[in-house]
């Protein structure tokens, strides 16, 4: 009897340990899952990722305006370099009049691609520095000459910075292929020309003693233009809107500016009235606050 008790117990008790094991595991889903998910494990690391492939793509599509802004600065380099030969040629040919009228011009194609030229160290103080910008010893390119054909009323003593003017506009031209470009430097440069006719080149401190100051206004402005035209594709998808009204505020702008127009130049600045140039300014701010708005638009 006592055997026979004892048996069944034995058989019972596996049985309750073999079940509470078998129990045990089916109650652990984190086991069961790592058997089921181990295999399925993705290990390539090969492939980019989502973010990647819009990264890529949009340097891809900025690349392409990068480059059509460079191609811009060269075709603009060629030019400031041809027609500052024949400028410098006239100073140092001691032509007073022929000078005075080659002066603006040249300069244009300057004014367009300022924002090139500011990012290249000393080349832009070199070329454009105004009176009191640097120490009276540096001073030297286009404002010193200003000074000497207007002021002074002469070409005398202006040889040696007509010289240096064409070696820096070559040094530029050099310079500009290799220059870092990118969508920022653009953007930010299309609302720094405006923003530097508004808040300084408007006050006539710029070409004062010539007064030719709407020939760099122009120039500025069609340098901002040229950008946003880049830019103007990318721009339209983002935001019609913003971008049809910076477009029609470059219209109205230009329109502004022809009404000054003298032949192939502009009137002197000394002939703008006051309110006209308050209206001139107001108009190139108007401007430049929603094209301040198409870096963060573009993401640049």
């Amino acid at each position: 009897m006592k055997l026979h008790t004892i048996i069944p117990a034995g058989i019972i008790l596996s049985s309750l340990l073999f079940a509470g094991c078998s129990e045990k595991e089916s109650a652990d889903p984190a086991a069961s899952e790592a058997k089921t998910e181990t295999p399925a494990a993705n290990t390539d690391t090969s492939a980019p990722s989502a973010g990647t492939d819009t990264a890529a793509a949009q340097t891809a599509d900025f690349s392409a305006a990068v480059e059509s802004y460079r191609t811009f600065a060269v075709e603009q380099c060629d030019q400031f370099v041809k027609q500052t030969e024949k400028f410098t040629e006239a100073v140092k040919a001691g032509k007073l009049e022929e000078a005075k009228a080659l002066y603006a011009p040249a300069r244009s194609y300057y004014e367009r691609i300022e924002p090139i030229a500011e990012a290249l160290g000393n080349l832009d103080p070199d070329i454009d520095a105004r009176v009191n910008d640097v120490d009276a010893a540096e001073w030297r390119g286009f404002h010193r000459i200003e000074k000497g054909l207007w002021e002074d009323k002469t070409t005398k003593g202006q040889e040696a910075f007509a010289d240096r003017l064409l070696q820096d506009a070559q040094l530029l031209r050099a310079k500009v292929e290799t220059v870092d470009i990118d969508a920022s430097l653009m953007v930010t440069g299309a609302v720094e020309l405006l923003n530097e006719v508004s808040s300084s080149k408007v006050t006539g401190e710029e070409e004062l003693y010539s007064h030719t100051d709407l020939y760099d206004f122009a120039a500025n402005v069609e340098g901002a233009a040229k950008i946003y035209e880049i830019l103007k594709p990318e721009l339209a998808k983002k935001d019609p809107d913003l971008e049809k009204q910076i477009g029609e505020r470059f219209d109205a702008l230009k329109k502004e500016l022809d009404a000054y127009k003298k032949g192939d130049g502009y009137v002197s600045y000394t002939e703008l009235k006051e309110d006209e140039v308050r209206k001139l300014s107001q108009n190139l701010d108007a401007l430049a606050e929603p094209l301040s708005n198409m870096g963060t638009l573009l993401g640049v």
